[in-house]
């Protein structure tokens, strides 16, 4: 069996220091609507010194998503809530459910979406961090974008799309 080592240490006081970051049920959204598609900010690069970021993403029903895509610097998991999602593996297209998860490592093809009647939500880690806020909230702005800003666009945020 191959044991992986502890990551470089970070901390080095003697004592601990108050720094959790606790983020209440009840916060609303960072981006959208509550109840609808909406994206929360639970752990960002930002608070987590770049190690991960983790987010909360509430999908009404036929919500649909992001088309099959990889990224070069970071890994993306995703871990069901509540509802099913659909979950492109690279492979073939899994109906995930509530305590289902996905691991895609860097360079791993995959793509999510809803497409049934009812809500869905789960949670989205990146590892390492990235800064995922201004990818999420970038995109509503492409619409309108021309094909080389959207290249831009995507390649500053490490999403490839192959279809």
């Amino acid at each position: 069996m191959v044991y992986m080592s502890y990551p470089k240490q970070v901390y080095f006081g003697d004592g601990g220091e108050i720094s959790a970051n606790f983020r209440p049920e009840s916060t609303g959204p960072n981006l959208g609507e509550p109840g609808k598609d909406a994206i929360h900010y639970l752990a960002t690069t930002a608070t987590t010194r770049g190690e991960f970021g983790l987010y909360r993403v509430e999908m009404s029903p036929k919500a649909g998503g992001p088309k099959t895509h990889f990224h070069r610097s970071i890994s993306e998991s995703f871990f069901i809530l509540d509802g099913t999602v659909r979950l492109f593996n690279g492979e073939e297209w899994v109906d995930a459910q509530k305590g289902d998860f996905l691991h895609v490592p860097q360079g791993g093809l995959h793509a999510y979406r809803n497409d049934s009647d009812a809500p869905a939500q789960m949670l989205l880690l990146f590892a390492p961090g990235a800064p995922r806020e201004k990818y999420f909230e970038g995109l509503s702005q492409l619409a309108h974008a021309t094909d080389e800003e959207r290249a831009r666009f995507l390649d500053e945020h490490d999403s490839y799309f192959v279809e």
